[in-house]
């Protein structure tokens, strides 16, 4: 029967006409994001795009299979890696600016997001067997939202640097796209890509104001149909050991984002089911359970040559704006990224854009990261105002924004384990480590404990004597 209200619910299947369009709506939101953290980082665009359409394959079917219901989420890069796959470019003598790096160099970082995928199953996991509050006690927001915070900032040099190519491009972009963000917003389809419109004035300011900043020989050059660049984990070699730690602790800040989303969409869910009459699906209750398709998705991006990713909250709120809430149309979606894969001018087109361009673009984003880092604590009233907050945003902030800015790579030159960290230690998940061991530190010894008892008049005894004198 044919709903009463427009939209879908996750477990509806539109008609295949409408099915195929919601699915490639899809695909144009979570493009822009997902192509740019393969650009900026040397991954080949065509195997991220076909590996983030079947992690997202896997995990919808994954959920139906493991809870009856689709958890109807699209998985896209995460921009929340980026500066750890430049440090290991870096240390390894890569230059992403160039096209693609080298498969040793791919192979060195899919073992980081191998083992990221390991972790966010293994927290999952805790997540079903102990709670959300238990983890936060270990990962509370002003860590998770320093990291993030950090992780944004410690990136402001690079998208600087990018600009520099060309300031009039890439301010030109920068503006744009944040008047595209701003004035767009909630006007239907176009307000779901800014990022995208942004990137394609920036190209056409590019081909206007500096036509020689655009290469068109890649795209020439590029058949229609190519097989996907396909490259495996290594776990051998100098840098593993920075590759893994640098990249796989970055989880504690994609673990909140991707909490936070599964709440968001659960919301959505719940009250159109409501105006439709029908059973709430409740997807808020399996936060645990959305944790472990995580990291599904991330072994299955480890595996073959992808980036790390996360559910993507631009798929969410198009999936606000449109309630199609459909589960088979993200499958949809994810078969079209497939695809889109094999289709080798596309990844060639993309390789022509200016760094100019991507500078711009790269200065709002990296900014919003970190500005979302702070969002996460205010949304969570952090109080800033009590020395253990405040001593774990220091060390963390400090560690890693000025480690990352201000070393060589990003890695802070400390005589630690130098077997495993040869070029130093990653400055960024370092301060990451730093933070969880401060707040450690303060659950063992917790310095708002209670004093002991009759060192100081109860309340109510206060206020009995403040009644009897009055």
């Amino acid at each position: 029967m044919a709903p009463k209200v427009s939209g879908y619910l996750p477990n509806e299947t539109p008609p295949l006409g409408q099915l195929i369009l919601l699915g490639f709506q899809h695909v144009l939101t979570m493009f822009p994001a997902t192509v740019l953290v393969a650009l900026i980082t040397g991954f080949h665009v065509g195997t991220v795009l076909l590996v983030t359409g079947l992690a997202t394959i896997v995990a919808l079917v994954l959920s139906k299979q493991g809870i009856g219901k689709f958890i109807p989420l699209y998985y896209g890069s995460s921009f929340s890696y980026i500066a750890a796959y430049l440090a290991v470019i870096s240390a390894m003598g890569g230059d992403p600016s160039a096209g693609p790096v080298s498969d040793e160099i791919l192979s060195t970082m899919q073992a980081g997001i191998v083992v990221t995928g390991l972790f966010n199953i293994i927290v999952g996991y805790v997540i079903r067997a102990v709670g959300k509050k238990a983890l936060d006690r270990v990962l509370p927001p002003v860590v998770t939202g320093s990291v993030a915070a950090i992780i944004g900032f410690g990136l402001a040099a690079a998208a600087l640097n990018w600009a520099a190519e060309n300031w009039a491009v890439s301010i030109s972009t920068l503006l744009l796209t944040i008047l595209f963000s701003v004035y767009l917003q909630n006007r239907g389809f176009f307000g779901m890509i800014p990022v995208l419109l942004g990137g394609v004035a920036g190209y056409l300011i590019s081909m206007t104001l500096a036509p020689h900043l655009i290469n068109f020989a890649p795209l020439q050059d590029a058949v229609w149909l190519v097989p996907p660049h396909i490259t495996f984990p290594t776990f051998t070699g100098p840098l593993v050991g920075t590759a893994i730690f640098s990249i796989s602790i970055m989880a504690i800040a994609t673990i909140p984002e991707s909490t936070a989303h599964l709440y968001q969409i659960s919301l959505y869910v719940d009250r159109y089911a409501d105006e439709r009459k029908q059973k709430r699906y409740e997807l808020d209750k399996h936060i645990g359970f959305n944790l472990i398709l995580d990291g599904i998705g991330d072994l299955i991006n480890g595996l073959f040559g992808a980036t790390a990713g996360t559910n993507y909250g631009e798929n969410n709120s198009l999936m606000a704006i449109t309630r199609n809430y459909s589960g088979p149309a993200l499958l949809a979606a994810g078969a079209i990224a497939i695809m889109l894969g094999f289709v080798g001018k596309l990844a060639a087109l993309v390789q022509t854009v200016p760094y100019a361009v991507t500078g711009g673009l790269a200065i709002y984003l990296f900014g919003v990261i970190g500005m979302q880092g702070i969002a996460l604590m205010q949304e969570n009233k952090v109080n800033m105002f009590v020395p253990r907050n405040l001593a774990i945003g220091a060390v963390i902030m400090i560690v890693g924004i000025g480690g990352n800015i201000g070393f060589s790579g990003g890695f802070l030159p400390i005589p630690i384990l130098q077997g495993i960290f040869p070029n130093g230690l990653p400055a960024i998940a370092t301060a990451a480590v730093l933070g969880i061991l401060v707040n450690a530190v303060f659950l063992i010894f917790d310095p708002e404990a209670k004093k002991a008892p009759g060192r100081a008049p109860k309340p109510a005894a206060r206020t009995r004597r403040a009644r009897g004198a009055a």
